[in-house]
């Protein structure tokens, strides 16, 4: 069946020191994509997200409207220049610390709510191929954009992300297929409290960079908290 081990790594504020939705808002407005203003109303998106009172569908769309009218190859072309952009802004800790997992054997993910469009970049940067993600709902026969603007499913978010995960890790080969629970180990590492479901879910919870409510619960679980460097302020 494969490694018995699992490692899950979130990306924003965990892996990268930075939000990846506001990097690639700000990539953007810097083509004239976006006008300046974007900025400002993805930053109160994420206000929202730490408040815990976004509604992601919501911001999903908002995020998504701008770019309905672009057809997927200009998409992808501004992906590839995405990564190239953001390979210097990976931080040499968070990579050793993935291959660490990856020499050894474990199956490894990228889970992350942020969506696959902007999350895949990344994930390649880190050498990740598994990417669990929230995935933008597509539909053939469009003229232009391949994307409707909703969520394809579930968002990768909060206690989805254990159903997203599980649901993966369903629809791997035969001979590969385990649910969460059947891993001899698991990792998790993220910095949010918004993850304590898949947190809890694993058998080694790692909080890293954490927020105030996750550091604190992590110190009364004895969880290993990781601080590797400054956390970027939005």
């Amino acid at each position: 069946m494969g490694s018995g081990k699992l490692a899950l790594f979130d990306l924003d504020l965990t892996l990268i020191p930075f939000d990846s939705g506001m990097a690639w808002t700000q990539f953007l407005i810097g083509r004239g994509i976006l006008p300046a203003d974007a900025e400002g109303r993805y930053l109160a998106y994420c206000h929202e997200y730490i408040a815990g009172t976004l509604d992601i569908h919501a911001m999903h769309r908002a995020n998504m409207r701008p770019l309905l009218q672009y057809p997927r190859a200009t998409l992808t072309q501004w992906q590839q220049e995405f990564e190239g952009e953001m390979a210097p802004r990976m931080p040499a800790w968070a990579l050793a610390l993935v291959k660490r997992h990856q020499d050894n054997g474990d199956l490894c993910a990228i889970v992350t709510a942020t969506t696959e469009l902007i999350s895949g970049p990344i994930a390649r940067l880190f050498g990740v191929d598994q990417l669990v993600a929230t995935r933008p709902a597509t539909v053939d026969g469009l003229a232009r954009s391949p994307f409707t603007g909703e969520i394809d499913g579930e968002p990768c978010y909060r206690q989805h992300k254990v159903t997203r995960v599980n649901d993966w890790l369903a629809s791997r080969p035969p001979g590969s297929r385990r649910s969460l629970a059947e891993f001899e180990q698991s990792w998790f590492y993220s910095d949010a409290i918004g993850d304590l479901p898949l947190l809890c879910a694993v058998s080694h919870p790692v909080a890293v960079s954490p927020d105030e409510r996750l550091r604190a619960h992590a110190s009364q679980s004895g969880w290993p908290i990781l601080d590797p460097g400054p956390v970027f302020q939005a």
